[in-house]
Order: C-alpha cells, then structure tokens, then sequence
C-alpha cells in the first residue's frame, strides 16, 4: 500500500478511532490541526522555539500539514516540505488546509535529503517524526544544518530509538501500519546523536521518552505522575521531574520516543 491508501485502511477500523485521533489523521483536516495546536504536546513543543517574531522555518516531512499550521498560527513564515503529493495526508492536504485556514504555508515536494534552498535560508529546521524515516539519516541532518542560519535553532521531536539492532524487527512488527505500507524505521541513540552533531547542531537537550509531554502525547507529565504516585501509595502526584527523568533513560522499549532541540554552531 501507499502511505496513503495505509492511513485510509486505518481510518476504516472502527477499533481505531483512539489511535485516528491521536495521530491527527481524523477528518476534518481544520478541525484536527486545530486540537494539535491546542494539544498538550504542542504548548509543550512551544516552549522550545526561539523567540522570534515573523521569523523564517523550515518544516520537514511535514505530512498534512498539522505543524507548518500550528507555526503560522504562532506567527512563523512556513515554509511545509512534503515528497507525498497526496491530498489526504501529503503537499496536496496542507496546501487545502492553508486556503481554509487563510494561513500563509509555502509548500515544496521534495525529499529531505536534497532541499532546494540556500545556505542559511532559515531560522528554524523543524520535524516532527521525521529523522526515522530518512533514507540517509547523516545526509538529511547536513542538509537540515546548511539551509539553516548561523545560531539557527534545530528541533525534531518524537523520533523512535532503539537500544539494539535486533529490536528493530519487534517494533516494526508491532506497528499498527508498518506491515502495510512499510515504511518505519528507527535508530540507536547513538546514531541519531553523531548525526546531528557531525552536521554541525549544537544539542542543547535530548529529552528521554518521560521528560516532555512532547514524546508522551497523548499521555501528559502530569498524568503519569498521578500514575506514579497511585503506584507507590503516594497521598498526591508529588513526584519530582527527577523520577521521570530517571524512569526515562531506563525505558528499553523499541520504538521509545526522543525529542533533540539545539542551534547550528
């Protein structure tokens, strides 16, 4: 299947309507980039951008579009790069969700690996879900870190890890549409690490699968402290970010999610 036609099939299980709205594949588009930029995961995701009025981002693998809205509500110049033409979950999608939204999203179909822009174009490389999938993942960070500015900033968030190679069949066979369309992947820590920075990204935080309501959304911070508290017969989610932290980096589930946020050196 086409990417698509995958996202199509799992639209049509009536026992996925969970997971649907999750993944902000529900219909209408409008209506779902709206919840994400209202979704914990987003304020999250905004206390991380750089104070920047009107400033210039470049949104990578940008799918249909949730992220270049949520960046252009906040003000940014979006500039959405997405290879799927598709008009439910690819160029075609985002560019549909600008006209109703009257929102200024440039759109470009072209792979990560190769941008068709300048050196120093943008002020922000934003991806969301995006560096596992690269075909070369040290050539699409380079191209990230060329486009970008001198100081400009760099944030890719819920991207999936994997602590040994031989993990990566277990959570390739437990993804709800990779035995469709085929087209998941993760990395080691460590890979994703070394290509960021051999790209010249200066990381300023990699946050663990715990440490942000980014890698936890649809779950929050909040709700698994309770979870945790509950856990230990605490009397109240007193639990301090400490504990999530550590609980994080012990966390050996293929497929676990990381965030990486820094600036071009």
């Amino acid at each position: 299947m086409s990417w698509e036609e995958a996202v199509a099939w799992l639209k049509a299980q009536p026992d996925q309507a969970e997971l649907v709205r999750a993944c902000f594949y529900d219909d209408p588009l409008a209506d779902a980039a709206l919840r994400y930029s209202n979704s914990s995961e987003w304020q999250a995701v905004r206390e991380l951008l750089p104070a920047m009025d009107g400033g210039r981002v470049l949104d990578i693998g940008a799918g249909r579009g949730i992220t270049s809205f949520a960046l252009a509500r906040s003000g940014w110049q979006v500039t959405a790069l997405e290879p799927d033409p598709s008009s439910t979950v690819g160029a075609n999608a985002i560019r549909a969700l600008a006209q109703e939204s009257g929102l200024s999203i440039r759109v470009e179909e072209q792979w990560g690996e190769q941008l068709p822009f300048a050196d120093g174009t943008f002020d922000l490389l934003y991806a969301r879900q995006v560096l596992h999938h690269a075909r070369d993942l040290r050539q699409l960070c380079r191209e990230a870190a060329r486009v970008l500015k001198k100081g400009g900033a760099f944030i890719a968030t819920r991207e999936h890890v994997i602590s040994r190679r031989e993990d990566l069949p277990l959570f390739l066979a437990n993804h709800p549409l990779h035995g469709l369309y085929g087209g998941e992947n993760a990395y080691l820590l460590d890979e994703y690490l070394a290509a960021i920075q051999a790209a010249g990204i200066r990381l300023s935080a990699v946050l663990n699968p715990f440490q942000s309501d980014i890698n936890l959304y649809p779950e929050t911070k909040a709700g698994l402290k309770r979870r945790i508290a509950h856990r230990l017969g605490l009397p109240g989610p007193w639990v301090p970010e400490w504990v999530l932290s550590w609980l994080g980096r012990r966390n050996n589930a293929p497929g676990r999610l990381y965030t990486f946020v820094g600036r071009k050196e």
